[in-house]
């Protein structure tokens, strides 16, 4: 089994990640833990390499309770719903974890909703975790 997980680095993040590790224990899954920044003129190769660090310090956790994990930094045009979709199509994961915020109907109408794309293309099933 292949567990991807979506990560950003917020405090939910801390929740998505606890529950992955537990999934994985039980399930005897891989993990495969992914921040997406979408590509635009404010993204910087600072934030990339704060990005890749991080998600190397989380991999060691997983690594040391013998839970294979690897990790992505993407960096792409589409959101980071569109890319944790395709990532999950193009390497056959069997369960995303992602984290949902409470946001206003005008936040969700103006920025969208990567949870909300995310459950609905999703190839598999999708865990939300508040």
């Amino acid at each position: 089994m292949k567990i991807l997980v979506g990560y950003d680095g917020s405090r939910v993040s801390e929740n998505v990640l606890d529950l992955a590790h537990k999934h994985a224990k039980a399930f005897k899954a891989d993990i495969c833990i992914m921040t997406s920044m979408e590509q635009g003129p404010e993204l910087k190769k600072k934030d990339i390499d704060k990005a890749e660090s991080r998600l190397e310090k989380i991999k060691t956790l997983f690594k040391a309770d013998d839970i294979p994990c690897e990790s992505h930094a993407s960096v792409s045009y589409q959101s980071p719903g569109e890319n944790l979709v395709e990532f999950a199509k193009n390497n056959d994961i069997d369960e995303i974890i992602i984290g949902v915020r409470k946001t206003s109907k005008v936040g969700k109408l103006v920025f969208g909703s990567t949870a909300q794309y995310v459950i609905l293309k999703a190839p598999c099933p999708v865990v939300a975790v508040k």
